[in-house]
């Protein structure tokens, strides 16, 4: 298991128990309520919400070819979930990559981040930008789907 599910179970674990308890008292509407609350708190924390992650060295060989930002991220980050449902169906468009499931992520974002793990970091061109907003993320995307099909057209 790794870290990225550690914060998600613990939700669970947590309102289920708390759950029970309300349960063995007589109180199974508000039992049943609290429980759905903490699976859906356990979901938004999890790495399910984020598309699948790539590797690092796999999204930067990405970008280069296609030219749309790297994000790198980790589970329970709230400025990496806000940055997600901020971009919405464009968050499809970008490489993501976990730095707790891919050392190499880790290290690119320590190294951007004078040592810390500072997400989301958004890498762009090569250049790193700490907790970017996500319009100006989306413009990237949008910038970067402009020159593919540019790019396209003029072969």
């Amino acid at each position: 298991m790794t870290r990225a599910w550690i914060l998600p179970l613990l939700s669970v674990l947590f309102g289920s128990l708390v759950a029970t308890g309300l349960a063995l008292r007589g109180s199974t509407g508000p039992a049943v309520a609290l429980l759905l609350v903490f699976v859906l708190l356990a979901g938004v924390h999890s790495p399910l919400v984020f598309p699948r992650s790539v590797g690092a060295l796999e999204a930067q060989r990405r970008s280069a070819v296609d030219g749309r930002p790297v994000v790198f991220w980790r589970a329970g980050c709230t400025y990496c979930l806000r940055l997600r449902m901020r971009l919405g169906r464009s968050s499809r468009q970008v490489h993501w990559v976990d730095i707790w499931r891919d050392p190499a992520g880790a290290e690119v974002v320590r190294a951007a981040n004078d040592g810390d793990e500072t997400v989301p970091t958004v890498l762009v061109a090569g250049r790193p930008h700490v907790n970017p907003d996500p319009e100006w993320v989306r413009a990237q995307i949008t910038s970067a789907a402009r020159q593919t099909r540019r790019g396209r057209l003029s072969r």
